[in-house]
């Protein structure tokens, strides 16, 4: 490295990449059309002057914080920010009282607003329900789990969506440029697969990940050349470095899923361990084995689901660190369950069915009949109720005549779905193909 180089190297490095290349206009924004491209509802929010209080809803990395900061700036509003890793009670009301002097009803943007306890977020509802702030907070959970129904219910809820390949190499690209220009060094991307998949569709991970890249490269050889090697070795290399803004967390999260989806138990309590010791939040992780309890082991063992609840309950009631043990239990219990996904694929399957055929008509024999009107015309007519027959069953057809004979839920090869196929086979003979 030159020393022209090294100069352009080191002021470059007082800021980060991705805070460099932040947009700080709509039309610089990548992705989320469903909400700011032509037409679309925040859009038009925007133009009208007329934002609501809301949370936004999406991963991390996919513009959470710069459509708060763009939406202010659009309007040309105070913007305050907090984050609820490092605010509390104190800093809400200290920026509610700054609120209340201004006369442009300020944004006050509120990050990981999901860690905010009762308290913090009881703390916001007058302000927003009186005006005096536009609340936006930000969360990568669930609002209707996390955020308390009062405050809910003053706010919009906008889902934002992970970042699609082309915006992802729109991006690296222009994180491509900006360092050639910046460090004034050659650099090429030919083959840009790997990095984009290390990104997980995270445009801070990309940045992150292109960054380490070329100032590790421009250290031992120009130009820069990135290739799906190169791009691996050294991420691999400087993990630790990489991860600087917490991004295994989710990382660790999915290493944990996995193993449990993959009857590993050891390696679900290890990965457990290390959620613990960082001081992961346990109701995540217990949420987590919720869905997991489902989707993955489902009817092969309905009790899963009984006890992935009873331990979501559990956390929020006892906490760390005697909580650790419910956790443990829990996670080698779903761990070593017998495993299925036919009810996960059941309502995927069933979805797919009524996009492809559309809004098809109840059958009239099951419809509703509150009205001798509707009896009249036929609704409910001919219905056979299943308690008046031998075993509770009299063979009838409920689905839409378009899809009638289609099989959405298929029972998995385990003791528990052999024993439901065997029933199902023997109540609808050949009607299913069970």
């Amino acid at each position: 490295m030159t020393g022209a180089e090294g100069i352009a190297y080191l002021c470059y490095m007082l800021v980060p990449l991705a805070e460099q290349l932040r947009p700080d206009s709509l039309e610089n924004y990548l992705g989320q059309e469903h909400l700011i491209g032509k037409g679309a509802i925040l859009q038009r929010a925007i133009e009208s002057g007329n934002v609501p209080s809301m949370i936004l809803w999406g991963s991390p990395g996919i513009g959470k914080t710069t459509l708060a900061y763009i939406i202010s700036k659009q309007l040309n509003r105070t913007f305050y920010t907090l984050s609820a890793v490092s605010s509390g009670v104190k800093e809400v009301r200290e920026v509610i009282a700054r609120a209340q002097e201004a006369s442009d009803s300020p944004f006050l943007f509120i990050d990981e607003i999901h860690r905010f306890s009762k308290s913090q977020q009881d703390a916001l509802l007058g302000a927003v329900e009186k005006g005096v702030v536009t609340f936006i907070g930000a969360t990568t959970e669930n609002p209707s789990f996390e955020v308390i129904s009062p405050l809910l219910s003053r706010c919009q809820v906008y889902i934002l969506k992970p970042l699609e390949e082309h915006h992802l190499l729109k991006l690296l690209e222009q994180g491509r440029s900006h360092l050639e220009n910046t460090l004034k060094i050659n650099i090429e991307v030919p083959e840009p697969e790997a990095i984009l998949r290390i990104s997980g569709g995270d445009a801070r991970k990309l940045l992150n990940a292109l960054e380490l890249i070329v100032t590790t490269e421009m250290k031992q050889s120009l130009p820069v050349r990135i290739t799906n090697e190169k791009t691996i070795q050294i991420i691999q290399q400087n993990l630790a470095m990489y991860d600087k803004t917490g991004e295994m967390h989710y990382d660790i999260i999915s290493a944990f899923i996995k193993s449990m989806r993959g009857s590993d138990p050891n390696a679900a309590v290890y990965w457990l361990a290390r959620m613990i010791e960082a001081g992961e939040d346990p109701k995540f992780i217990a949420r987590r084995m919720l869905i997991l309890a489902s989707e993955d082991i489902g009817n092969a063992n309905p009790n899963a689901l009984l006890l992935a609840t009873s331990c979501f309950q559990a956390v929020d009631v006892i906490g760390y660190p005697e909580c650790d043990l419910i956790l443990s239990q829990t996670a080698i219990y779903l761990a070593c369950s017998p495993k299925s996904n036919a009810s996960y694929l059941a309502i995927r399957n069933a979805q797919k069915s009524f996009r492809e055929a559309g809004d098809l008509p109840v059958p009239l024999h099951i419809r509703n009949a509150p009205t001798n009107l509707m009896k009249k015309i036929g609704y409910g007519k001919d219905y056979k109720y299943a308690h008046d027959y031998d075993k509770n069953f009299i063979e009838q057809e409920f689905l839409p005549e378009k899809i009638k004979g289609s099989r959405f839920y298929d029972p998995q090869d385990n003791q528990r779905e052999n024993e439901i196929r065997a029933r199902m086979k023997a109540l609808w003979k050949g009607k299913y193909k069970y």
